[in-house]
């Protein structure tokens, strides 16, 4: 892999994706911080069915912390692990308001400091929130560097740090929705679409 075939792969991409973006539903950072915690091993359009309910009694960190966690697990339920999630996302909220006045931090050093956000989800919020150039990796990213040469490893971090090396900043952030959306519906896991593929010619699979 090198920079020129890097973004060779980029362009070929952009062709055949139409509006790459994340797909969550939010109408601020703190909602979308929430909505990408909730995220973790569920469906984006999962999520958003949820969140709709969700932020209609909690709109903002202040009423998340003082809202009760119980009734806030029985609307996460389909979800799975609600118990975890509604944990989270209350402790969260009561760091915010103790700790940045009700806003939501933005670098990964802090984010990632807070509960039910690790280093992926810190850069998509990163990425989503701030338009802050970062590479948030997972599953479908991590099997698209892979199959396409960016990558040999299956550790994320060092995956992120293939993809920076070999993409430029500039192109960081729309690259990760590329990859995403490639992963999600064209490249997947199981039965990839790989006949007539305008990747095939790079795929390592």
């Amino acid at each position: 892999m090198n920079k020129y075939r890097s973004n060779e792969i980029i362009q070929k991409l952009i062709t055949i994706i139409d509006n790459p973006r994340c797909e969550l539903d939010y109408n601020n950072i703190f909602e979308l911080t929430v909505a990408t915690i909730l995220s973790a091993q569920t469906k984006d359009s999962r999520v958003n069915e949820v969140t709709k309910e969700l932020f209609k009694i909690c709109p903002d960190p202040k009423t998340m912390a003082e809202y009760d966690q119980e009734e806030i697990e029985k609307i996460l339920k389909p979800l799975g692990l609600c118990k975890t999630k509604a944990k989270n996302i209350i402790s969260l909220s009561k760091v915010l308001i103790e700790k940045y006045n009700g806003e939501v931090p933005n670098t990964l050093e802090e984010l990632i400091t807070l509960p039910g956000i690790g280093r992926k989800t810190a850069s998509v919020i990163l990425v989503e929130g701030f338009k802050i150039p970062a590479i948030p990796v997972d599953t479908h990213v991590l099997r698209v560097a892979q199959r396409l040469g960016f990558s040999k490893s299956d550790d994320p971090i060092k995956v992120e740090e293939d993809l920076k090396r070999f993409i430029v900043v500039d192109n960081w952030i729309i690259s990760h929705h590329l990859f995403i959306h490639f992963g999600r519906y064209h490249c997947t896991s199981r039965n990839p679409k790989c006949n007539g593929c305008v990747l095939k010619r790079y795929c390592k699979k």
